[in-house]
């Protein structure tokens, strides 16, 4: 062909290209060591960020169509998506996300940021958490055979140590009684110069000292209401007297602010919180003498009403613990230390009903080493096993049930431990709702 044909065939083909309205078979001309050929190019179009990361709502835009030199990088833009349009989350919004977040996740805050890791430790966001109504039980318990406390989640699959106490000797292997209120683990116990508390904060994984009851006792009565703690009767640090006063604790304010007293001074007696108000149940005066007795603080009126013969069917046996009682769902139920019988009380009659044996031996200690409480809208019980099946270990079980107070018997379902064995004597068990 010659150079004169060739120079025209060239220019058609460029003109065919400048003229080609098809995306589909746009060409781009390529020279290579004074050759000329044409590639076709599929169509470029706008692509969403969702193509690229998953969101959507922006887009990319990308040209449709462009000549470009094969091999020549410089004629190439970069094409990052771009981001700057796209609001940051407000602080009080990235609180509520973070305050439905599992607890048993809070461990990992610290390594976000310097304000996460505050807004934990001040204690601000499980008040976010009581605020819009999302709780999360935890399981304390202190057995024989441990030297520290140890967290349990609800179903018992995981557990967590907790710091060691510093506590005198005398506090650690002495008698202790513990309590909950909001994000504190409260235990009251003698030290050598006398009754003290110890505090574990949720927020700051340590134990603290204080605040001291403004009547320094043990073997009361307690119950949990939200974030607040209330206490009742017990003995003197000493142990000569028998108190009828009670007490109620702010972890807020870490306070506690006097109520009024009792009718009855009673020790060794079991509290629960029921329809809006404190009761406190059973015990023994200061003669010694068991009391069938019950009391409840009512807040509204700031005062105590007496409830003749509330145990009156229950019998007791010296040397027996406290009355084991649990509320779910508004309901009293009792487990009964002599017969292993679990029983609701009927507020309309005053009267007990029985709904079965437990799956636990309450009455090989006469009630001691075992732990009965709520578990939300669930019942918990921990003892020696009634069966040769042991699911913890050590002859030790632990069971729920949702009760009825209408049924005849009740279910009950055994959670399966693994590792987190368990003694066979339990000293101390709170739960704590945060």
């Amino acid at each position: 062909m010659s150079k004169g044909k060739e120079l025209k065939a060239e220019n058609d083909r460029r003109v065919a290209c400048r003229n080609d309205r098809t995306p589909s078979r746009k060409r781009v001309i390529a020279e290579d060591s004074g050759s000329s050929f044409l590639i076709s190019s599929p169509p470029l179009k706008k692509i969403g960020c969702c193509d690229m990361n998953g969101q959507e709502g922006l887009n990319s835009s990308l040209p449709s169509s462009r000549e470009v030199r094969v091999g020549d990088s410089s004629s190439v833009e970069p094409q990052d998506a771009d981001y700057s349009n796209i609001p940051p989350l407000s602080d009080e919004l990235e609180n509520q996300i973070l305050a439905r977040v599992p607890r048993s996740e809070y461990w990992k805050f610290p390594l976000v940021n310097k304000r996460v890791f505050s807004l934990l430790k001040s204690g601000d966001l499980y008040k976010i958490r009581r605020e819009i109504g999302v709780r999360e039980s935890s399981v304390f318990i202190f057995a024989t055979g441990d030297k520290s406390w140890w967290a349990f989640d609800r179903r018992f699959s995981t557990r967590r140590k907790l710091p060691d106490l510093p506590a005198d000797c005398c506090f650690s292997f002495g008698d202790k009684e513990s309590l909950c209120a909001g994000t504190h683990l409260i235990i009251s116990g003698r030290e050598i110069y006398g009754v003290v508390v110890w505090r574990y904060e949720l927020e700051t994984n340590s134990w603290k000292k204080g605040p001291s009851m403004m009547h320094p006792r043990c073997l009361f009565a307690s119950a949990s209401c939200g974030p607040f703690a209330f206490v009742a009767g017990g003995v003197t640090g000493t142990g000569v007297e028998v108190l009828n006063t009670a007490e109620k604790y702010n972890p807020d304010s870490k306070t506690w602010d006097i109520l009024p007293r009792m009718f009855r001074k009673r020790k060794l007696c079991s509290g629960c919180y029921m329809d809006n108000k404190f009761y406190v149940i059973g015990g023994r005066n200061e003669e010694g003498k068991s009391l069938t007795c019950g009391e409840a603080y009512d807040e509204d009126r700031k005062e105590w009403e007496l409830i003749p013969n509330m145990l009156e069917e229950t019998p007791v046996t010296t040397f027996q613990s406290p009355p084991l009682i649990a509320v779910v769902n508004n309901e009293l139920y009792s487990l009964e230390t002599s017969s292993n019988e679990l029983r609701v009380y009927l507020k309309k009659t005053k009267k007990w009903k029985k709904l079965g044996v437990v799956p636990v031996r309450a009455d090989s200690n006469k009630g001691w080493g075992v732990a009965f409480k709520s578990l939300g809208n669930e019942l918990l019980v921990i003892g020696a096993s009634t069966s040769t099946v042991a699911y913890s270990g050590d002859g030790m079980t632990i069971y729920t049930c949702c009760p009825d107070s209408g049924a005849e018997n009740l279910q009950w379902k055994p959670l399966e431990c693994g590792r987190n064995r368990l003694s066979n004597f339990i000293l101390n068990c709170s739960v704590m709702v945060a």
